[in-house]
């Protein structure tokens, strides 16, 4: 997993590419980013299924914020990005939710 970002010159947004890697999600899995960009939305982000077997999405965000996220699988599976920036506790007890700094 990772995250890609790319900062705006012309306007005060990043570019952030999140990619979850193929060994993490079968192939032709349903994947979708959710999180604080997307008011939790599960069908907000898909994610895209390269031939390379990772999945991705490009999401635009301001700039100076931290957002919290996760990868949803299936429709039943999350998973939080093996290298977010940092970590958060969720509102359920003992799970935690990835975090990007813009």
């Amino acid at each position: 997993m990772s995250l890609k970002k790319k900062y705006l010159k012309s306007k005060p947004v990043c570019k952030v590419t999140f990619e979850l890697p193929k060994e993490a999600a079968p192939t032709n899995a349903s994947v979708s980013l959710v999180g604080d960009f997307n008011n939790w939305d599960s069908n907000a982000t898909p994610l895209t299924h390269r031939k390379s077997g990772v999945y991705n999405v490009t999401v635009d965000v301001a700039i100076e914020q931290e957002y919290a996220f996760r990868y949803l699988i299936n429709g039943d599976v999350w998973e939080n990005d093996w290298q977010a920036d940092n970590y958060v506790p969720s509102h359920i007890p003992g799970v935690e939710n990835s975090v990007v700094i813009v």
